[in-house]
């Protein structure tokens, strides 16, 4: 293979593989509530190149830069993720609120880019956000995110090789399903337990962070059985 042969196939690799990224970005947003469309959901590589291509650049045919997008949660998502009203608020707001996702087009990260991203997920009111890296940034980076905590605010990071694949698609993870503020009263109530006497979820695990399950949260899990058909357990987040 040539030169000019080979720079064009290394240019067709890293086109599929921001593809498919981008691709599992949608798929993320539409398993946690976001409003996806189907269209976004089944875009082609072709479409793809069609809508975020960056011009004659001679190493991507898609730049980074292009790939980033706003998501607003969709009404099912507003209810699952509303509080239960009390006696002291009974209009609670919901915490359910527009994500903005963005891709670093540098390859190292630091506190410099992990700090611009948050900085404008604050000062444009987005709930949530996901930042998305080549490489992995150090700790010290990631530590700017923790501020938006504080303001009810909630940066996420992942990295391109996580998203290259849904692994919510494989045949062996069961079904995820967040419960609301209300199914989990309901659930504790029945079992007369307390949250913490759930088994636990590490906020970290892959499907965690996939689905963006936040610590006290519960999560119901479907598997299949041979004897059942179906059975359900539940895990605490922690």
């Amino acid at each position: 293979m040539d030169a000019q042969s080979h720079a064009a196939q290394l240019r067709a690799d890293r086109t599929t593989h921001l593809w498919r990224v981008w691709r599992t970005v949608h798929e993320v947003l539409a398993a946690r509530g976001y409003e996806i469309s189907q269209e976004e959901l089944e875009m082609s590589r072709d479409m793809f190149i069609s809508k975020y291509q960056g011009g004659a650049d001679e190493v991507e045919s898609v730049v980074r830069t292009q790939l980033k997008l706003r998501a607003d949660p969709s009404a099912d998502m507003i209810k699952r993720d509303t509080p239960m009203a009390t006696a002291k608020n009974k209009t609670p707001t919901t915490t359910a609120g527009t994500i903005w996702v963005e891709m670093c087009p540098d390859k190292s990260v630091g506190i410099k880019q992990t700090r611009i991203f948050a900085h404008f997920l604050q000062e444009n009111n987005y709930t949530n956000g996901i930042f998305i890296t080549q490489e992995q940034p150090n700790a010290a980076a990631l530590r700017a995110f923790d501020a938006l905590h504080e303001l009810g605010m909630h940066a996420e990071h992942f990295k391109e090789e996580d998203l290259l694949v849904n692994i919510t698609k494989h045949e062996l993870v069961p079904r995820h399903i967040l419960l609301s503020d209300e199914e989990k009263k309901v659930l504790l109530n029945r079992y007369r337990l307390k949250e913490q006497q759930l088994p636990r979820i590490q906020n970290s695990d892959p499907i965690a962070k996939f689905l963006g399950l936040k610590k006290g949260q519960v999560v119901k899990i479907i598997r299949k059985s041979e004897t059942a058909g179906r059975y359900a357990s539940y895990r605490f987040v922690y």
